[in-house]
């Protein structure tokens, strides 16, 4: 499967069903950014009127699962993933459409080039921010995926 962006958002549908419900999509994708979009509504809301910060989290997960499972693509060889860490920060109630970007592809090119080199696993933080519609930083997340030769 060609990584594109409705490529993803059908594998999605059918692998991923709770962030499909919710609303999360992606919107592009290459080697260096991923962006993510989902909107605030009835199904993913909190009782304070904004985005439940799990949705939030899925979408910025998105953001950076879909580059690292790109770059595993196009090395050819078959490296397994996995969050190990995660931290996020909320600074603004989210509401309305919320944006994920993430711009760290050049990080996990470098991890997955050293584990094919070495051998060993690898582990590589990974940067996703949410703003809002008005370009207001909503969220940012981080998450650590560690890559390994199967």
């Amino acid at each position: 499967m060609k990584m594109t962006p409705r490529n993803i958002n059908i594998f999605s549908a059918f692998k991923l069903p709770s962030g499909w419900l919710c609303g999360v999509r992606v919107k592009s994708i290459d080697a260096k950014t991923c962006v993510v979009s989902i909107k605030h509504r009835w199904i993913n809301q909190n009782p304070f009127n904004s985005m439940f910060w799990a949705v939030q989290g899925m979408a910025a997960e998105m953001a950076t699962g879909a580059m690292v499972t790109a770059a595993i693509r196009n090395s050819g060889r078959k490296i397994s993933m996995l969050v190990q860490n995660n931290n996020a920060n909320f600074s603004k109630k989210a509401t309305g459409r919320i944006t994920f970007t993430c711009n760290d592809g050049h990080l996990i090119d470098e991890a997955i080039s050293k584990t094919i080199e070495t051998g060993e696993g690898q582990t590589v933080w990974m940067k996703s921010v949410g703003v809002n519609q008005d370009g207001i930083v909503v969220s940012t997340f981080n998450f650590e995926w560690t890559v390994k030769l199967k």
